[in-house]
């Protein structure tokens, strides 16, 4: 029977890829992790040999994940967020906690650069963050708040106040719209450029295959987390559709450009939800969250 230590790559292995991916770069993984480049090209190398893939392709300077090399490095960075996690959750200090749920994604995305707004407000006490993609896990006594998708409906009992409509629209990085301009803005045209595709359910309405109307299989890489999707798309890898209220930052800061004038609406929002009652410092955060979002849209 495989273990865990016979079947998987040496853990140094695995941090060392991760940082070379995440940093497109050798020399940058070797600074990052104050070691030689050429440690870092031998964790590579035997990474590549023991699974029998290639994990980069090199131009000049700098590397490039292969298919193989995305799957894997979006693995790496899923697992390595959750031990870590659970290393902070272990270590924290013994005071009162305030927890606030969410997905990953959302989490990453759209409440860490948040994060200082909440915990300005919790002076006295520690922010726990809890990912879960399962919002029974939010329903628990000790969550203060949770960041949710959906509709109030779906949360019986809950007070949910919207952030911000569930759109999206097509985007892709300055370099990739100059090496595949497209022909109109029809939903057709992107057929004749790559595509990044987030794993969603059959019949999904923010998919590419629902934005382009047909059912056929389309090409191009898949991905289980949003925020990986969004970082192979802002390093020119394709196309994806992203989701407003995620990508403004990156499109103010000129990564990212939007491909159509218009964008597409879910019949779900993102809401904060919390219990009917709560304490002065829940709702000092919420209002916080819920007025973070009004000054972006200002700034836009």
């Amino acid at each position: 029977m495989k273990t865990l230590k016979t079947s998987l790559p040496l853990l140094n292995a695995m941090v060392v890829f991760e940082s070379a991916a995440r940093n497109g770069g050798l020399t940058t993984a070797a600074e990052e992790l104050n070691i030689a480049q050429s440690a870092v090209s031998r964790h590579v190398a035997n990474l590549e040999r023991q699974l029998s893939v290639t994990l980069f392709t090199r131009k000049g300077n700098r590397v490039f994940l292969t298919d193989a090399g995305s799957t894997l490095a979006e693995a790496i960075r899923d697992g390595l967020g959750t031990i870590r996690e659970a290393v902070e959750r272990l270590q924290a200090p013994d005071r009162d906690t305030f927890v606030v749920g969410s997905s990953f994604d959302i989490a990453q995305m759209w409440l860490m650069p948040r994060f200082d707004l909440v915990a300005s407000r919790i002076p006295n006490g520690q922010v726990m963050l809890l990912t879960s993609n399962d919002y029974k896990d939010f329903d628990q006594p000790d969550v203060a708040l949770s960041i949710r998708f959906g509709t109030p409906e779906e949360w019986p009992g809950l007070v949910a106040r919207k952030l911000f409509d569930g759109e999206w629209f097509p985007v892709c990085s300055p370099a990739f719209l100059e090496r595949h301009p497209l022909a109109s803005e029809f939903p057709q045209a992107f057929l004749d450029i790559p595509l990044l595709h987030l794993i969603t359910q059959p019949g999904a309405v923010d998919s590419w295959q629902s934005w382009i109307g047909t059912e056929r299989p389309l090409d191009g890489p898949r991905f289980t987390s949003y925020l990986s999707m969004m970082h192979e798309t802002i390093a020119g890898r394709g196309a994806a559709l992203a989701w407003a209220g995620f990508v403004e930052e990156h499109l103010r800061l000129g990564q990212l450009v939007r491909l159509t004038s218009t964008s597409r609406r879910h019949h779900g929002s993102f809401y904060i939800v919390t219990r009917t009652k709560t304490s002065p410092a829940i709702q000092a955060v919420v209002q916080a969250l819920i007025g973070s979002v009004a000054d972006q849209t200002l700034q836009g």
